[in-house]
């Protein structure tokens, strides 16, 4: 028997937990850095640890042995499966694990399990739907930089591209870009030294920037109405019938409402709970026995 659940929520800029006791009890909440697993299986195992550690320090809580702990976990880059295998394999002693995409644990916490379908927009983007006969549909998710699309990293490559442009007098300057360029090295030979170590999670750190000037800067307005237009076409790829509620979830999803198309606005529902949420469902499913929605 478990004496604690775990449910994990880890993304390439941030890691969220969720520890319950096994009567769904809440015990308390943590964050620490990034456990998408482009950044490694260590990196993300000492993210996960660091918010767990600071979920019992919350409660008041000595954290217990973690053999006497279940622990689902929904990672961005579990797609790699060379990737999510050497993550399995490298469980610091955890009684059980569960590794599923942070899309799908998503999807569960957003419709406490039930049909439906999500875009999940942060560092990275994707969409997923659970359908009634318990079938999962996928779209997106290919990762940065050639895929997710609407994404923070997305917002701020096109941030970036534009500062370039601008640099280059293909564009005119304006308080946007110099504001992007003050944050991604100050002048060209410092967006030079930024480039060359710029990862998805130091893309993804321009959103803020873009969403801020998006009221008074048309390029930057231009940015975030095609990431509307984009998420339109993963929900379309969804659900083209529209039968099922979609949430709209992540770190983006708030600021990127208002720049969805009028059709899609309409249908959006509340998410019910989040992805830390999913990934308790997650182990619960699993200790019960219930693997009708494998990875």
């Amino acid at each position: 028997m478990h004496e604690y659940l775990i449910g994990v929520d880890g993304g390439g800029t941030g890691t969220r937990v969720r520890v319950e006791r096994p009567d769904a009890t809440e015990v308390g909440k943590g964050s620490a850095g990034p456990s998408g697993l482009m950044h490694g299986a260590e990196k993300a195992w000492a993210s996960v640890l660091e918010a767990v550690d600071r979920a019992f320090a919350e409660a008041g809580l000595a954290r217990p042995e973690l053999g006497k702990m279940a622990i689902g976990l929904g990672l961005a880059g579990v797609h790699n499966k060379q990737w999510a295998a050497n993550f399995a394999e490298k469980n610091p002693g955890f009684g059980k694990i569960v590794v599923e995409t942070d899309a799908f644990c998503t999807l569960l916490g957003a419709h406490a399990g039930k049909p439906g379908a999500i875009v999940a927009i942060g560092t990275g983007s994707v969409g997923e739907a659970l359908l009634a006969d318990g079938s999962r549909v996928e779209v997106g998710g290919w990762g940065f930089p050639c895929g997710d699309e609407a994404s923070g990293a997305w917002l701020g490559l096109q941030a970036i591209n534009h500062v370039e442009r601008t640099l280059d007098g293909r564009r005119p300057a304006s308080d946007f870009s110099r504001a992007v360029m003050a944050a991604s090295g100050g002048d060209r030979d410092g967006m030079f030294k930024w480039l060359a170590v710029a990862n998805q999670t130091t893309y993804a750190q321009m959103a803020p920037v873009v969403i801020q000037f998006a009221g008074q800067d048309e390029w930057a307005k231009s940015f975030m109405v095609q990431a509307g237009k984009d998420i339109a076409e993963v929900a379309m790829a969804l659900d083209p019938d529209a039968q099922n509620p979609i949430a709209l979830c992540g770190g983006l999803a708030a600021p990127m409402s208002d720049y969805l198309p009028e059709k899609l606005r309409t249908r959006v529902v509340k998410p019910h709970s989040d992805a830390a949420a999913g990934a308790l469902q997650l182990i619960r499913q699993s200790l019960r026995g219930n693997h009708a929605h494998p990875a």
